[in-house]
């Protein structure tokens, strides 16, 4: 009997996995991390018997980082980070000794179905597990396919089921697109957070005990809160006057007329047309339309972000 190790990007995703594909008879045990559960069931696997072990990461297992010598600010140039300073692959939570709980896991096993969400990083974390778990699976004999993708975008028994009859394989492509988007962001990052806080260090009474971060998408986002902030900061209201009409027709509820002009912010153009209003003896109905408005109840939160949360 095959042995199938699944993984998902966190633990409440494994435990929901699990139960939809072994209908609610799988059992559960801590891992050696304490973080992460292992589920295990026997079920049906490519037409044969085989026995299942579901499990997950916590997010990223690994984390881009510069080699030692290069993160001491006062030796290093904050200019050498864009091309000298070598990166290493780090363990990006060491305290969840999430590598050697892959590394135990994987042993033993023939295939691995990656459940990882269905985005860019998912597909970089699929990539994070492989590494971690392929030397310690089985060898697999010839062309024998061991490695497969689940993809899925909520946590109904449909698209579960659907996701598992649907396997596909882990893009290459889209996982090496996070990893130079990592590379990028941190040595931008590490480049001009060094610069901008050893440059104003002296300079500003209030930053000199205080890091000055910068991020490609940080720094932007500040921009946009920084300027919708002055913008807050300097409007000025300005008085106006609307003119709303009620229209009464026996003991029905009154109907409330909308104004073209919706308001002005001259008060003698206002009380102009409220004159005319008043001195009207007639009103002109020009149209009529009647429609019924249906607000059905919300559905059920299944997506993946909605489980996340959970």
């Amino acid at each position: 009997m095959r042995t199938v190790l699944m993984v998902a990007e966190k633990p409440s995703l494994a435990q929901s996995i699990a139960k939809i594909l072994s209908k609610g008879s799988c059992s559960s045990r801590k891992g050696l991390n304490g973080a992460c559960s292992v589920y295990e069931y026997t079920g049906s696997f490519m037409g044969q018997s085989a026995r299942f072990k579901m499990t997950s990461v916590c997010g990223h297992v690994m984390s881009l980082d510069f080699i030692g010598k290069y993160n001491n600010w006062d030796k290093v140039d904050p200019a050498e980070l864009f091309s000298k300073a070598p990166t290493e692959k780090k363990e990006a939570n060491p305290k969840l000794n999430m590598v050697k709980f892959l590394q135990v896991e994987s042993k033993g096993c023939d295939v691995v179905v990656l459940w990882l969400d269905c985005d860019k990083e998912g597909e970089n974390i699929c990539f994070e597990v492989l590494d971690a778990i392929e030397p310690y699976m089985n060898k697999s004999y010839g062309s024998e396919k061991t490695v497969f993708r689940a993809k899925f975008s909520s946590i109904t028994d449909q698209d579960i089921c659907n996701a598992m009859n649907r396997l596909g394989e882990p893009n290459r492509n889209e996982a090496l697109s996070v990893d130079a988007r990592q590379e990028l962001d941190l040595r931008i990052g590490c480049a001009f957070t060094r610069f901008q806080t050893k440059y104003f260090q002296g300079k500003y009474g209030n930053l000199d005990s205080s890091l000055i971060s910068f991020g490609p998408c940080q720094t932007p986002t500040l921009g946009f809160c920084v300027e919708r902030h002055d913008k807050i900061q300097s409007f000025k209201s300005e008085p106006y006057w609307v003119l709303q009409a009620k229209v009464f027709k026996g003991k029905e509820s009154p109907i409330t007329l909308d104004w073209d002009r919706v308001r002005v912010f001259d008060r003698e153009v206002a009380q102009m047309f409220l004159n005319i209003a008043k001195t009207a003896r007639e009103t002109r109905v020009e149209s009529v339309s009647k429609k019924e408005k249906a607000k059905q109840r919300p559905q059920a939160l299944n997506t993946v972000e909605s489980v996340s949360k959970k």
